[in-house]
């Protein structure tokens, strides 16, 4: 299919670049299926990663779509729902954050309907994977900042029941050294806690926890990911990166999808420039597509 790079790809609930998906498109699902073990970690945990979602082509295809992004007034900026070209308010301590991409481009819009992404998201939702929004995460060379620790949910709650799920691919190798995604296992069975920010104070979120909970985050857990593997994670799992002063970018992007039937707890549109989903609703709609039926086989 032959759309314009302005055209915004929403309307298309299905792949619409042909070269983007075809090897694993063409490759047995049962591949993509997480083992028992896997399963059992993530529930333990709230996290598994390490699991390869891209290959080269891709990563070189989301690569050079990404970099059209950092451009002023690229094609198909009308599209977004949030872009900041830094997130910090400190310009030595960058932050590139947008959500929306896969209206803008497609192959980060193909990527929603990756397999290799919808099988194993089905398997850790427990049923038909719904897409709820995406977002890159950019940190530069030399000057990249740091993602606060936060969860997810803290900033969803317009959406109910929670049923969530994260995938943070990068699109980089990410080490310590680079800002890598760190985790502290077990934190899904904390509540909800208060939003703390999400760029430039790392130590922010120690107000809001308790005695206990401050010595478990004494024992993070740094996620180190070649390019193109991913993570998944709980959306109460608490997480968070630091700055990256290396000579190399450290990219992502990240699809955050719900099990079919999570609804609206708003009449108010739940992103910005998306139609509005009536308090108690289902998500659906052109801006929510269903990515994965689990009765599919």
């Amino acid at each position: 299919m032959n759309t314009d790079s302005a055209t915004d790809y929403a309307s298309f609930h299905q792949p619409v670049d042909s070269s983007f998906l075809k090897k694993v498109q063409d490759s047995p699902l049962s591949q993509f299926l997480l083992d028992a073990e896997q399963i059992q970690f993530f529930e333990t945990n709230g996290y598994l990663a390490g699991i390869r979602v891209l290959d080269d082509n891709q990563i070189e295809q989301l690569r050079a779509e990404l970099s059209e992004f950092f451009s002023p007034g690229h094609s198909g900026s009308q599209w977004w729902h949030e872009y900041h070209t830094n997130e910090s308010a400190d310009p030595n301590s960058v932050l590139f954050h947008a959500l929306g991409a896969w209206r803008l481009r497609p192959g980060f819009h193909d990527l929603l309907w990756n397999p290799a992404f919808t099988v194993p998201a089905s398997q850790l939702l427990g049923g038909s994977v719904r897409f709820w929004h995406d977002q890159l995460f950019c940190k530069p060379a030399k000057h990249g900042g740091v993602v606060a620790w936060h969860q997810d949910y803290s900033y969803w709650t317009r959406t109910t029941p929670m049923a969530h799920l994260t995938c943070w691919i990068g699109l980089d190798d990410s080490s310590v050294d680079n800002g890598c995604l760190q985790y502290i296992p077990g934190s899904q069975r904390w509540d909800l806690l208060p939003i703390t920010g999400l760029a430039g104070d790392m130590e922010a979120i120690q107000e809001v926890l308790s005695e206990s909970q401050w010595e478990q985050f004494q024992h993070p857990v740094a996620i180190e990911l070649k390019a193109g593997e991913c993570t998944f994670h709980h959306p109460l799992m608490v997480h968070g990166s630091y700055a990256n002063h290396t000579d190399r970018p450290r990219r992502a992007t990240v699809l955050n999808v719900v099990r079919d039937g999570v609804c609206s707890q708003t009449d108010e549109p739940l992103l910005a420039g998306a139609d509005s989903i009536a308090c108690g609703e289902p998500l659906a709609g052109r801006f929510f597509p269903l990515l994965r039926d689990s009765a599919d086989r």
